[in-house]
């Protein structure tokens, strides 16, 4: 099998900005077909980028690009917005289960909107996006679904004082663990891709630790080019696995990973769910959500 996206077609949520869009700028550069589907129509100053730009970017790198406003958290969007990709593109090869939300908030200080709005868009998006990708995806000759989201540890530091991000968060996980096994008699390739460390993007710099922590990240591109290496593999050989970015790239021959660094100079901040990094220049002390 030949290890390239070329005319493969990517149903990516929440691709308008950061690591969705860089995998789908990677894809891009094969020749790939990406369907951007997010909310982002109007320009924030707070976090740059919307599906047109999104769109004008992946299609500068080489790739075919259709805008799709899209929120996940409603039935008849996420339906729409799948048919339209269809209607565009004659297929569905792959979902990026990408679009997240995080408030890191306690349980005496998060209120109750806050939590519904992280579980509709975590857990419950990435269902209903594999709900509605499911028919097409079972006529792709190698189908991927591939979610953003975390091995699942039952060690309650995860837990606590972030309960309701680490619900939500490990809602998307349960959903690989699940369709893993359900889908393996369609062939369906379920898994989900974690970073190794923190990655430079506009949520990392604005809610979690601002230029300090940027400066101790990875670019987007890390997680990108991992992605790239699962979704160009077997389905039936790839599935129910909790991917971290680093491994997956180890296992295709890649082991330095300073390019991938914003400074090479300082050790890269170990992400919060992961107990000991997996590759050097990395810190030992996990970049805890509390």
């Amino acid at each position: 099998m030949t290890r390239s996206l070329k005319d493969k077609t990517l149903f990516i949520t929440g691709a308008s900005r950061g690591i969705g869009l860089a995998i789908a700028k990677r894809a891009a550069r094969d020749g790939a077909q990406i369907a951007i589907a997010a909310k982002s129509v109007a320009e924030n100053p707070k976090i740059p980028g919307t599906i047109y730009t999104a769109a004008a970017e992946i299609e500068a790198a080489g790739g075919k690009a259709l805008a799709l406003a899209c929120d996940i958290r409603f039935e008849d969007q996420v339906e729409a917005a799948m048919e339209k990709t269809v209607e565009t593109f004659g297929c569905v090869d792959i979902l990026i289960n990408n679009a997240s939300a995080i408030d890191l908030r306690g349980i005496d200080k998060l209120d109750m909107k806050r939590f519904d709005l992280m579980h509709q868009i975590n857990a419950r998006g990435t269902y209903l996006c594999c709900k509605a990708a499911l028919p097409h995806l079972r006529k792709s000759d190698n189908p991927h679904i591939l979610t953003l989201s975390p091995p699942l540890d039952l060690n309650p530091k995860w837990f606590a004082p972030n309960l309701a991000y680490t619900m939500a968060k490990y809602g998307m996980s349960l959903v690989t663990l699940g369709l893993a096994r359900d889908l393996a008699r369609d062939g369906i390739a379920v898994n989900s891709l974690w970073p190794e460390t923190a990655i430079a993007t506009a949520a990392v710099g604005n809610l979690l630790g601002g230029e300090e922590v940027i400066k101790r990240s990875r670019k987007p591109d890390i997680v990108a080019d991992a992605a790239h290496a699962i979704l160009t593999r077997p389905a039936r050989e790839t599935t129910g696995q909790f991917f971290i970015d680093a491994l997956a790239l180890k296992d295709e021959g890649v082991t330095d990973l300073r390019p991938y660094a914003v400074d090479p100079s300082v050790e890269a901040v170990l992400d919060f769910f992961l107990d000991a990094p997996v590759s050097a220049n990395v810190c030992k002390a996990a970049f805890h959500p509390g």
